[in-house]
């Protein structure tokens, strides 16, 4: 089968995308990039690839006790959240292969392809690479930036994760086991939406500050079914796209600009979610900053007594 492939297109469109992330966002690049003071510890995690899914749930615990104790402060770095997060799927991934699944042989290499690519961010990033991925970039220079809520930022990691890593871990996968020609895998590719539907909501809640927790009361159960809409959606669309890039598998090039286009779309996303991030944090807290207003004056006004309200002469 022959597949046509507009590279001339798609580095427009890469470019183009490219521009309006930076419209949206001029923030650098942090001097050195890396995770220092920890760097040489980062590099200590990586020096060796997972193969198994057990090990990739040891290199993410170190990778957790290393990134809580990175600035800004013990526990408040923007990356920990994601990573967080992504530990506690991929236990739920590693239960789920004992029984229920009808390949744990793909399910297993899928998790292990997937996390080689965020470790892989990591490294790059860590040793000042200018390969690493736009999309990580946006969430790993705002390691520090204790503004930006820990639920973005976790959310940012998962976009990265499946806009930009999935697909590519998808056909790794593929190259190891062969592409999919039945029904048979695909379930088992659907059984982690699951997953996520179950974990996603308590984790978010837990990466809420208070705006964001009254926000997810008033709206009831409609932010945990916009979200599993989105899971959907997303790894769905990366299954997709896996698709459409195996057919390039044998032409680096193109293989190569279809994956930065989808790189630079992807980061592009990350950067509208920051800025939505930021408007609704500083609704919340004009909205709570009334309210202690409010509380401020109240108290006052009861403080002074009931004589505060006596008017001249009313004792007469």
């Amino acid at each position: 089968m022959t597949t046509t492939f507009d590279r001339a297109a798609a580095r427009g469109s890469a470019e183009l995308l490219r521009e309006k992330r930076l419209e949206l966002s001029a923030l650098t690049i942090p001097s050195g990039r890396g995770w220092a003071p920890l760097g040489s510890q980062v590099t200590e995690c990586l020096v060796k690839q997972p193969t198994t899914i057990g090990e990739v749930i040891a290199m993410l615990v170190t990778m957790q006790r290393i990134l809580d104790e990175l600035p800004p402060s013990p526990a408040n770095n923007r990356v920990s959240a994601f990573n967080e997060l992504y530990l506690k799927i991929t236990r739920r991934v590693d239960s789920a292969l004992v029984d229920g699944v009808n390949s744990p042989e793909f399910l297993e290499r899928l998790d292990v392809e997937f996390a080689r690519r965020y470790f892989a961010a990591i490294d790059l990033w860590n040793n000042d690479n200018e390969d690493t991925p736009d999309v990580w970039e946006v969430l790993f220079k705002r390691a520090g930036d204790v503004e930006m809520t820990r639920l973005t930022a976790a959310m940012l990691g998962v976009n990265a994760h499946i806009n930009h890593d999935l697909a590519l871990a998808l056909i790794a996968t593929w190259v190891d086991l062969g592409a999919p020609t039945d029904d048979i895998i695909h379930p088992d590719y659907l059984l982690v939406n699951e997953i996520f539907y179950q974990e996603i909501p308590p984790l978010r809640r837990g990466f809420s500050d208070r705006w964001q927790l009254e926000l997810d009361e008033f709206v009831g159960p409609l932010d945990d079914w916009s979200q599993r809409m989105l899971v959907t959606m997303t790894r769905a669309r990366a299954w997709d796209q896996a698709r459409r890039l195996w057919l390039l598998r044998h032409d680096s090039d193109d293989f190569e600009q279809a994956r930065r286009t989808m790189d630079r779309a992807a980061s592009l996303l990350a950067e509208w979610a920051i800025a939505g991030d930021r408007i609704l944090s500083e609704a919340g807290d004009v909205i709570d900053g009334g309210r202690d207003l409010l509380r401020r004056l109240f108290r006052r006004d009861d403080d002074r007594g009931p004589a505060a309200h006596i008017g001249p002469g009313a004792a007469d």
